[in-house]
């Protein structure tokens, strides 16, 4: 799953969840479960980077996004939800830059076994994402306008 969804996925999380903790425990969850879909990879590690380099900085910049637009009162848990969401996928820069995972070795086993990926699902990562960046929308400018200026 491309670490852009799972920015969206944890968004849509946190902003179900009550506070930081619960969000960035729920923002893990996610992950775990967005990752047994069958969804996009390649093998090939040149391809796979290419598109990881340009989805990390997409998924930033949603990040940013998402946390700017989100009301302050829910900020820190929405950043939260996101964070925890991406935490799983440290793994992949860690072996690029450290040439070893910061997780245990059952962690990362458990992750690599419930991934089902295939060269031809990129589509499928689209739709996801906009799917989710609607729903993260909506759901963004729905705490906003509750979270505005009360009338008695």
């Amino acid at each position: 799953m491309l670490i852009t969804n799972h920015v969206l996925g944890g968004a849509l999380v946190a902003l179900a969840s009550p506070g930081t903790t619960s969000a960035f425990g729920a923002g893990v969850v996610s992950h775990f479960a967005m990752d047994v879909v069958p969804h996009w990879g390649d093998p090939d590690q040149e391809v796979f980077l290419r598109v990881a380099v340009v989805d990390g900085l997409v998924g930033l910049a949603t990040m940013a996004l998402v946390a700017r637009l989100a009301p302050a009162e829910r900020r820190a848990t929405v950043v939260a939800g996101m964070l925890g969401a991406c935490l799983p996928d440290a793994d992949k820069p860690s072996e690029l830059f450290f040439g070893r995972s910061p997780f245990p070795v059952a962690v990362d086993r458990f992750h690599k076994a419930i991934q089902t990926e295939s060269t031809r699902r990129m589509p499928q990562e689209f739709l996801v994402a906009t799917a989710q960046l609607l729903t993260v929308g909506l759901l963004v400018r729905r705490a906003v306008r509750g979270a505005g200026p009360r009338r008695r």
